[in-house]
C-alpha cells in the first residue's frame, strides 16, 4: 500500500528543529574508494565523523555541478552541518563530464554509466570499511542535490550497479533526492524544444550519448517498478516540472514510499545555499529527520 506524505511549498515549510547533538565532527578527507592504475584522482570521498560511542546513522551525500562540475569539498559545509546532528556524511566525488557548453576548453570526459558506478564504487567502499568508522549498517541513506539527486536515485533504482559489489538497493535505508531530473528523455526534449537546442547536445549528450535508448536506461524513471526504497524527494521552483513527473510516476505505480516537498520560493542555486550554509535550515532539518526516522513526518510549528 502506498503510503504517501506530502508537504507542497508555496511559503516558508516550518519543521520542529532537528535535535542537535553537540558534537565536534572528526574530518577525514581524500579517502580512495577505487584503486589500482585505472584509478582516478576524482574517486575519492571525505567523512565527517561526530563523535559517538555508538554505530551512527550514514548519509552518503552526491554533490550537484551538471555530472561536470561535482566537488566533494564544495559539500562539506552541508556535510558538517549534518553531522553535527550525530550522522556520519561521507561526500563524495566522481568522474565528471566535459562541458562546452561552460568552457570551451573542457571538452574531455566520461559518460554515463561512469558517474553511477563510482557511486557504487563509493558505497561499496562505504559498507566495507563501516566498522572501522562506526556505521550503522541499518541506516544507510544516500542523497544528493541536482545532478546528484540524479545518481542517487538511479543507484538506488536500477540495482545493475551495486550487483557488480555483491550489493543491491536494500543496502540503502532511504534516497534523499534534491532538485533533480529523472526522466532523461524528458530532459533531452526540454532543452531540444529550447531557445538554445545546442544544449541538448553539448549538455544531454555529452553526459549520456546521443542514443535515446541509452538515455532512457540513465533515467530513474525507467526503473519505477524495482525502485521500492523509502524516498524524501524536494523540489525548487527551477526543477518543480522534473521533479513533479517523478513523483507522479512513482505514484501512479504505487512502488515507492514518498515524502514530497515542493520548495516553490527558492531557485535551484539558492535552495542549496539554505541547506548547505544557512544557521537554521528547515529543509536540512527534513533531510536530517528523515535520516534517523524514515517517513514519518515531525509535526510544522503553530
Amino acid at each position: 500500500m502506498l503510503r504517501t506524505f506530502l508537504a507542497i511549498i508555496s511559503g516558508v515549510f516550518l519543521l520542529q528543529p532537528a535535535t542537535g547533538e553537540g558534537l565536534e565532527p572528526r574530518v577525514v578527507r581524500d579517502l580512495a574508494y577505487t584503486t589500482g592504475p585505472e584509478a582516478d584522482a576524482l574517486q575519492k570521498l571525505n567523512l565527517v565523523l561526530p563523535q559517538s560511542d555508538e554505530a551512527v546513522p550514514l548519509f552518503i551525500w552526491i554533490g550537484g555541478g551538471a555530472w561536470s562540475y561535482v566537488d566533494r569539498n564544495r559539500e562539506m559545509d552541508l556535510a558538517e552541518r549534518v553531522a553535527e546532528e550525530g550522522i556520519a556524511v561521507a561526500s563524495v566525488g566522481h568522474r565528471l563530464s566535459s562541458a562546452v557548453w561552460q568552457d570551451p576548453e573542457k571538452t574531455e570526459g566520461v559518460q554515463h554509466p561512469a558517474h553511477v558506478e563510482d557511486i557504487a564504487a563509493a558505497t561499496a567502499w562505504l559498507i566495507a570499511n563501516a566498522e572501522k568508522y562506526g556505521f550503522d549498517l541499518e541506516r544507510v541513506v544516500i542523497g544528493g542535490f541536482s545532478s546528484g539527486a540524479h545518481l542517487a536515485s538511479l543507484v538506488a533504482a536500477d540495482p545493475q550497479y551495486l550487483t557488480a559489489h555483491d550489493l543491491n538497493p536494500e543496502v540503502y535505508a532511504g534516497v534523499v533526492a534534491v532538485g533533480g531530473a529523472y526522466d532523461m528523455a524528458d530532459y533531452h526534449r526540454v532543452f531540444r524544444e529550447s531557445p538554445t537546442p545546442e544544449m541538448a547536445e553539448q549538455h544531454v549528450e555529452a553526459v549520456f550519448g546521443a542514443d535515446m535508448d541509452g538515455i532512457r536506461d540513465a533515467s530513474p524513471a525507467s526503473y519505477i517498478d524495482q525502485f521500492d526504497r523509502p524516498l524524501l524527494l524536494m523540489s525548487d521552483a527551477r526543477t518543480y516540472r522534473y521533479t513533479k513527473l517523478f513523483e507522479d510516476a512513482l505514484a501512479e505505480a504505487e512502488k515507492s514510499q514518498l515524502a514530497i516537498t515542493h520548495v516553490r520560493h527558492l531557485d535551484h542555486g539558492p535552495l542549496w545555499r539554505d541547506l548547505s550554509d544557512a544557521e537554521s535550515s528547515a529543509y536540512r532539518d527534513q533531510i536530517v529527520h528523515f535520516i534517523k526516522n524514515g517517513l514519518a513526518q515531525p509535526a510544522a510549528n503553530p
